[in-house]
């Protein structure tokens, strides 16, 4: 059985590159290739694949507004995202937005064949560099997520002081708090996520999401 694609990508490079190794896989037939978002909205009628390889980064549409878009209009599609951007909170975003797949072009033709097939036989794919990278901001997550929960209101409130900069004379003057309740909650803060100084505090606050 004959897997029809079809590729949106704005670089004439990975579509012409595209073409050259698909002779060497006959069951995958590439049926149409678009350089915009608007360009696939309108050829996918006549073009109908069963998996798109969808660009993030194009000239007017991006890859995270198509997906869903197309997903409405043909719910049969199977959405394999072909980017070069190496990062968790993309491919997350991505698979939330509908995509069956997620891949980098810097992966070999084989790869690139295996994860057509795994998404049109309807399974998903991530590449094992991508999923080490999701697990451990899954990880991360849910770390922030507990640390917040353990956090009050306004020992959050100063951590997102300390972290601006403010000493603590400061705060208790903005909280209209005790210089020595500042510092008790500071130490409070300190040790709920398991610091021993302000640089390592602000450090776990920020890659965290505790503070911006």
């Amino acid at each position: 059985m004959s897997i029809h694609i079809a590729i949106a990508d704005d670089h004439p490079m990975i579509i012409d590159g595209l073409q050259n190794i698909l002779p060497n896989y006959p069951d995958i037939i590439l049926k149409g290739s678009y350089k915009s978002g608007n360009a696939l909205l309108e050829g996918m009628e006549n073009t109908r694949p069963d998996v798109l390889l969808l660009d993030i980064q194009m000239p007017d549409l991006t890859g995270d507004e198509l997906a869903p878009l197309l997903l409405k209009r043909y719910p049969e599609l199977r959405i394999l995202v072909l980017t070069n951007f190496d990062s968790a909170l993309y491919a997350n975003n991505m698979f939330k937005r509908g995509a069956h797949g997620y891949l980098l072009k810097t992966a070999e033709n084989s790869t690139l064949v295996e994860a057509i097939r795994t998404v049109y036989e309807g399974g998903q794919y991530l590449q094992e560099s991508m999923k080490e990278k999701i697990r451990q901001m899954s990880i991360r997550d849910k770390k922030a997520s507990f640390s917040k929960s353990t956090l009050t209101p306004r020992e959050l409130e100063i951590l997102q002081l300390i972290v601006n900069g403010y000493s603590a004379p400061q705060i208790a003057e903005q909280c209209f708090l005790s210089l020595r309740t500042v510092v008790n909650y500071r130490t409070s803060i300190m040790l709920k996520l398991d610091v021993n100084n302000t640089a390592m505090l602000v450090k776990k606050a920020l890659t965290t999401g505790l503070a911006e």
